[in-house]
């Protein structure tokens, strides 16, 4: 089915209406080009036709003026001989092809008045061509842009964060080296902070037990007064 009923519909179309509610535009301006170009199609073809028709009332208006100038000449030749009967036979004939050069004229206004309505609605279907072609040119150009963009993307995501996620993989693996020579090394060989950290605790514990030595050597000696009392 078919996104316009007439050419009416073209040439009076809001393309970015029809665009903005298609649920695939690129299909939608391919849809739409395409009733354009028959409508083009159809419009030139009625063109072309009325331009025949009126081609041919020209030429039959032509035949008619000559035919009535024929009896024209006709009845001033009977009126020359003295034959008026003849002469007013004349000029009714030229009467009617008088009237028949009216209608003419009038039929060959409306063909006028076709060929231009005609032309002027060609030129808006024209340029409504040239507008929704614009717009499908446009629309490859920024699907093939981000196709391209989803390529780079792709491959960027892929090869540089696996070769980084490589490197850091590389640089855990010396970190890790190096801790565990750390912990080899201190198990054997105490770090100058642990070394002071052990004569701290040292101290404390030697104050800590000559304090206890000497509340029990108080204790005792209170002891032994309270036994000689």
């Amino acid at each position: 089915m078919g996104v316009f009923s007439r050419i009416a519909d073209i040439v009076s179309a809001n393309l970015n209406s029809l665009l903005d509610k298609a649920e695939d535009p690129q299909k939608m301006v391919r849809l739409i080009i395409q009733e354009m170009e028959e409508g083009l199609v159809q419009e030139r073809s009625n063109l072309a036709r009325y331009l025949l028709e009126q081609k041919e009332l020209e030429r039959q208006l032509k035949r008619y003026a000559d035919q009535a100038q024929e009896w024209q000449d006709k009845a001033q030749l009977a009126l020359i001989k003295g034959r008026d009967d003849l002469a007013r036979a004349a000029l009714l004939e030229k009467a009617k092809l008088t009237e028949a050069q009216k209608a003419l004229q009038e039929e060959l206004g409306r063909v006028a008045d076709g060929i231009s309505k005609l032309g002027h609605e060609i030129q808006q279907l024209e340029a409504k061509l040239q507008d929704a072609r614009a717009r499908q040119q446009a629309m490859t150009l920024r699907s093939a842009t981000a196709d391209s963009r989803l390529q780079i993307q792709a491959r960027s995501g892929g090869e540089v964060p696996r070769q980084m996620g490589d490197k850091f993989a590389q640089m855990e693996r010396k970190i890790s080296e190096l801790e565990a020579r750390a912990d080899i090394y201190s198990q054997g060989n105490p770090s100058l902070e642990q070394q002071f950290a052990e004569l701290a605790v040292d101290d404390a514990i030697e104050q800590e037990l000559a304090s206890l030595k000497a509340r029990m050597t108080g204790s005792q000696v209170t002891g032994g007064e309270n036994k000689h009392e």
